[in-house]
């Protein structure tokens, strides 16, 4: 990699987010967005439909690029020509809505298939990193079945062992939930329960806020594009600032 590494703020941050813009035509997603991100943290992000939430995601690890701004990950600022995307990836597991499995392969293929690729590792090894994850996400049972023969949350909690398998510093979550029936949301929020107990770095976009409760050090509230309010959890939701973050909770709860 050539010299595009920035000095973070600290050596405790791990995502730096500095005045990011980005825009679709005419649409305005993100709005001057700065926000820094520690190691071990879970930051949640919550907001109405459309607010920039996933584009800010997407940000993180460059599946888009920013209008202006600057995104640094680990020291290393995304937005700079000489950037290597591809490695930076590699630190950053995300867990998309809809699984995005491949359903050819089975549960085991789509564990190891990147982990040979990226990773360089062999079958053997692939294998036993699936298998273990398999177990720590509790559906060892499932490794040679295919995609259509899985439960919602048990494609996604695939999803997750996926992402884990690679070894990630960071992992993103992009409404992991939402396309879930209500009695399989609790199987993989107990996983990404698991997650944060065990130090992971995380930025959960979701309106799960059971989960922001449980686990979240810090709530980010986005609303068209700009961050309106942040803060530790506890406090924000028994001390929301702004009257439009309180409205939201309040919609969100009740």
């Amino acid at each position: 990699m050539k010299n595009n590494s920035v000095s973070p703020m600290s050596t405790n941050d791990i995502i730096i987010i500095e005045n990011v813009s980005k825009s679709f035509g005419k649409v305005r997603a993100l709005v001057d967005v700065s926000l820094t991100i520690r190691r071990g943290e879970v930051c949640f992000i919550f907001g109405p439909s459309g607010g920039g939430k996933s584009t800010l995601l997407r940000c993180i690890n460059q599946l888009e690029t920013v209008d202006t701004g600057h995104v640094i990950v680990d020291g290393i600022d995304l937005t700079h020509p000489d950037a290597d995307i591809d490695e930076i990836r590699t630190e950053v597991g995300m867990v998309f809505q809809l699984f995005n499995l491949f359903p050819h392969l089975t549960v085991i293929e789509n564990i190891t298939l990147a982990q040979k690729l990226v990773r360089e590792r062999e079958e053997e090894e692939a294998q036993q990193v699936a298998r273990d994850i398999l177990q720590r996400v509790g559906i060892p049972e499932k490794i040679d079945s295919f995609p259509s023969q899985l439960s919602g949350g048990q494609k996604q909690r695939v999803a997750i062992a996926r992402a884990l398998a690679m070894n990630p510093k960071i992992m993103l979550f992009d409404e992991p939930t939402s396309a879930l029936d209500a009695e399989m949301i609790k199987e993989v929020l107990d996983v990404m329960l698991d997650l944060a107990r065990e130090g992971m770095t995380m930025v959960v976009v979701s309106h799960e806020m059971g989960f922001a409760k449980a686990a979240a050090d810090r709530m980010v509230f986005l609303s068209e594009g700009r961050i309106i309010e942040e803060g530790p959890s506890k406090e924000l939701f028994s001390n929301p600032r702004e009257n439009r973050t309180k409205a939201f909770i309040d919609q969100i709860l009740y």
